[in-house]
């Protein structure tokens, strides 16, 4: 019995599904950057590989084919001299493959196969070669193609509109922990933090188990993020360049985009962000917002009673958030920073903000402790600017559900140290909210206020107006929807 991993239940059951296959398997792996798919792989098969290449990030063909060559001696205990090119390669994995001669599966893994993808390589006419003319013909061949390049995963072999197109019978995209394996995550590292103190955490690194597995259990939460972005040299306060130029062509557009996005806690329209950035509003834009969503650092939020091409894109990469708030342009910012900032307003208004971040990835739970889990619904972001003019006031709702049951809840989330409290002022606020999103929406529905909340609401002479609550425990639970 393989030791227990935490999380990635479902990725394993696709796996085993695709193990008890009697067909050739091709297998995509992919996700963000650090978010485990190198270890879901090795840990399922136990680093037992009948074949495994690594890409190298920025290296040439000739690099990668030693590379490939080098990992095929050491198997057959041969001593082939390097491929002239991709083609040959893979006619040598071929060679390789057919001398197993056995019924058992045959496992190949190509990890961070986007960096062999070198530029006029050839790599990927070869594969698809391979596959097409031999692999797919092999039943009990299992290739694992894994990659942090989600778009070029998503391009080059999902979506391939050539010989590669519907090849693959199986995808899994690994996504981060939630609160509640990141929680088993830092018990088995021994790390015994509240709750409130795992969330913080959680909107700095969220579920990416390599930033987590850098936590040091003989440290509290605030020296630990004072050691691994404050000090000098920390290990995760220059992540963020690397991060990006490694995932994508052409990094600095990516990074212009996603910078302008932190700067806007409500998100971007297609066009603001062509504005914003200074990028024309082509196809070249369309193609870095859909990278950035499919790779998970931008969430498409579709606006109610908006068409699709209205939507707006907000930065929902956690650690992507908190370099722009607190690393860019700080050099020289305390090595105690964090710990020295505690009761900071500005800590508490950009936690505010990367909280409503938490429970749009956590909806499932929230829908599970309402009580509409069985109940067909959407998610949508809303605003309106109001006018002067006719006097009528604007209002803005970052995280609504709309139901098939004609009711509408309307969430607002809070951040706080204790129980929040409803006073007059905060009443009015929502009262008008209300008027204002049923006025401009023209709805029949129902509408209902859910405020999601750390330690829930204190109970006084506004607090009625409140239909449900969900706390920070319950975005603790499993989502088993």
């Amino acid at each position: 019995m393989k030791k227990k991993i935490i999380g990635r239940l479902n990725e394993y059951e696709r796996l085993n599904k695709c193990m008890r296959e009697d067909t050739a398997q091709l297998v995509l792996v992919y996700g963000r950057r650090r978010v485990g798919k190198t270890f879901l792989i090795n840990h399922y098969f136990k680093n037992s590989f009948d074949f495994k290449l690594t890409g190298a990030y920025n290296k040439s063909k000739a690099d990668q084919l030693q590379s490939f060559v080098s990992e095929l001696n050491r198997k057959t205990n041969g001593k082939n001299k390097a491929p002239v090119d991709w083609t040959e390669a893979f006619e040598l994995l071929r060679g390789y493959i057919d001398s197993k001669a056995t019924k058992d599966k045959i496992i190949v893994f190509f990890d961070e196969m986007p960096w062999m993808d070198t530029h006029k390589s050839g790599f990927l006419s070869a594969f698809e070669f391979f596959w097409n003319d031999y692999g797919s013909a092999i039943d009990n061949l299992v290739f694992i193609v894994c990659g942090s390049s989600t778009s070029w995963l998503v391009d080059n072999i999902e979506h391939n509109k050539g010989g590669l197109f519907n090849r693959h019978t199986c995808k899994i995209f690994l996504n981060p922990f939630t609160l509640c394996e990141t929680e088993e995550y830092l018990r088995k590292k021994g790390i015994k933090w509240s709750r409130y103190d795992i969330a913080e955490c959680y909107m700095i690194m969220g579920g990416i188990p390599y930033y987590l597995s850098l936590l040091d259990k003989e440290m509290s939460y605030l020296q630990n993020i004072d050691y691994l972005f404050f000090r000098k040299n920390a290990e995760l306060r220059d992540e963020f360049d690397h991060l990006y130029n490694t995932l994508f062509t052409h990094g600095d557009n990516y990074i212009a985009v996603v910078e302008e996005l932190s700067k806007k806690r409500i998100g971007l329209s297609r066009s603001e962000i062509s504005e914003s950035t200074g990028l024309a509003n082509n196809g070249a834009l369309s193609k870095i917002i859909k990278n950035l969503v499919d790779s998970g650092f931008v969430r498409e939020n579709q606006f109610l009673g908006k068409v699709k091409k209205d939507a707006l894109y907000q930065l929902a990469d956690y650690y992507s958030c908190f370099y722009f708030h607190y690393l860019k342009d700080h050099k020289g910012r305390d090595e105690h920073y964090w710990s020295n900032t505690l009761d900071a307003q500005s800590r508490k208004i950009w936690a505010g903000i990367t909280f409503e971040q938490v429970c749009k990835d956590h909806i499932g739970q929230i829908k599970k402790k309402i009580g509409i889990s069985g109940i067909l619904s959407e998610q949508y972001s809303w605003f309106t600017k109001g006018n002067k003019k006719l006097g009528t006031a604007g209002a803005q709702v970052d995280l609504l559900i709309d139901r098939r049951d004609r009711v509408v809840n309307l969430c607002e989330m809070k951040f706080y140290g204790n129980e929040f409290v409803i006073d007059n002022d905060e009443d009015l606020r929502i009262r008008n909210r209300i008027e204002v999103f049923r006025r401009e929406t023209k709805t029949k529905k129902a509408i209902q206020i859910i405020y999601v909340t750390t330690y829930g609401v204190k109970e006084n002479l506004y607090s009625s107006i409140v239909q449900k609550q969900v706390t920070l425990n319950d975005l603790f639970e499993k989502n088993d929807i």
